[in-house]
């Protein structure tokens, strides 16, 4: 085998109160890749489609292939490739579009290669692909694309991932204005420091949605599903983001929040039905601001990116 497809997904980080310590995946959208073994040691992004012409095409500049020419060196490879990329993720949408992009190309390089890591073993690939993306390697959206439903990044130094076996029942909606705002801008508004008093509210929901989601409790996911720290500030970016938290929570969403660093934002409910009117509530609601928005109702994904049977 020369050539082959893969997909990873789109990936919902921080989910409130886990600050660069959680995230989940969802079925859709994604990025999709096309990797084809080279006769030489050359790596290189041959095409990007849906970019709109802004994603480098250098290899060390690209997060597909950055994440691949860290794989490769860390398995003592000198293994070329040409890497195709189609972007289904809008750029700077808090999707994870940069850590789909990396954790489809190792899914595929690792397969042609014959699985020479496990998929816990490829996360500090992808995680240097952030780095060049972002400035900071950090894990809460490369970690469930990867390995699938809600991650909790426990520790960086030494890197300690946990898959939680969350209900698969949870439905999750993405709302995703038509805003670029970036990851740099989001985490510049950042306090330096925070109160004692946040750090042990923040604590106590991080705890309390860990025992939610694997008993499963819904009542205590909702209860825990809220930021004090980051999202008081980053909401700002978000036009109407209170108004939309309010009208969600009260029509019986378990609860709702920026999606990574924004502009997207997300909820979680029990129900499709549920998910699917929240997200069109969300919906109307930036559209009263002038905002179009995409919208994506899918369940929690269990599964991660995945090579695609051709």
């Amino acid at each position: 085998m020369k050539s082959i497809r893969a997909f990873a997904p789109a990936t919902v980080a921080n989910v409130c109160c886990g600050f660069d310590i959680l995230g989940f995946a969802v079925d859709n959208p994604g990025d999709e890749v096309r990797l084809t073994l080279r006769d030489d040691d050359l790596v290189q992004v041959i095409s990007i489609e849906g970019d709109g012409g802004k994603l480098p095409r250098e290899a060390e500049k690209n997060t597909a292939s950055v994440a691949v020419l860290s794989f490769l060196k860390s398995i003592g490879s000198k293994q070329g490739v040409d890497i195709e990329l189609k972007k289904n993720l809008p750029l700077g949408s808090g999707m994870g579009s940069s850590a789909a992009s990396g954790a489809a190309a190792l899914v595929a390089i690792n397969e042609l290669l014959g699985n020479p890591l496990t998929r816990e073993q490829l996360v500090p690939h992808a995680m240097e692909a952030e780095r060049i993306a972002c400035g900071s390697a950090h894990a809460d959206n490369v970690a469930p694309s990867l390995l699938g439903g809600f991650v909790l990044v426990r520790n960086y130094h030494p890197l300690d991932i946990i898959k939680i076996e969350a209900t698969e029942s949870l439905y999750c909606s993405l709302i995703h204005p038509h805003l670029e705002l970036k990851t740099e801008d989001s985490r510049k508004v950042l306090r330096h420091s925070v109160s004692l008093k946040d750090v042990v509210t923040q604590t106590g929901n991080i705890a309390g949605l860990m025992l939610g989601l694997t008993k499963p409790d819904y009542a205590l996911i909702g209860r825990s599903l809220n930021d004090v720290i980051a999202e008081p500030t980053r909401s700002a970016f978000i036009p109407g983001f209170d108004t939309m938290r309010s009208m969600v929570i009260d029509s019986g969403a378990l609860g709702f929040g920026i999606s990574g660093s924004g502009p997207t934002v997300f909820a979680l409910s029990e129900t499709l039905a549920k998910a699917q009117a929240v997200a069109r509530t969300v919906q109307i609601e930036f559209e009263k601001r002038q905002l179009k928005a995409d919208v994506f109702v899918s369940k929690v994904n269990p599964l991660g990116a995945y090579v695609i049977n051709e």
